[in-house]
């Protein structure tokens, strides 16, 4: 009887094992989940540091050639750009030593780059050229 019993203890073992590894890899899946889409979501203001934005703006105006600003476009956080002003992508290389700016896209100005959430077309930040 006690032989019978070691296949079917062994059975149960295994299968409450499995569900709670389930259980624990599901919870972390939707902390990394949840993690990762608050960090990639964009926001209407974003404060780069002084060191951050001569970085942004090293690589940044390397990428793009600077474009007109309208005459009546004051760039400054909060405002929505106009439609003629051409966005881009934040490159995959600023973004792996940006992180916080991979869910933006940029604009180049002559004397500065415009950080604008996607979303709505609102300036988030402005990097000058003397950051």
């Amino acid at each position: 009887m006690k032989l019978s019993l070691l296949p079917l203890s062994a059975s149960i073992l295994l299968v409450s094992s499995i569900g709670v590894a389930s259980a624990a890899d599901h919870g972390a899946m939707s902390r990394q989940s949840s993690m990762s889409s608050t960090a990639s979501m964009a926001k209407d203001n974003l404060s780069l540091t002084t060191a951050q934005q001569k970085l942004a703006w090293r690589d940044l105006s390397k990428q793009a050639a600077s474009q007109p600003a309208p005459s009546n476009f004051s760039a400054s956080q909060g405002i929505t750009i106009p439609d003629n002003i051409a966005l881009r992508p934040i490159p995959k290389k600023v973004a792996s030593l940006l992180p916080k700016l991979r869910p933006y896209q940029y604009a180049r100005l002559p004397n500065e780059i415009l950080i604008v959430n996607p979303t709505d077309k609102k300036v988030a930040d402005v990097v000058n050229r003397r950051a």
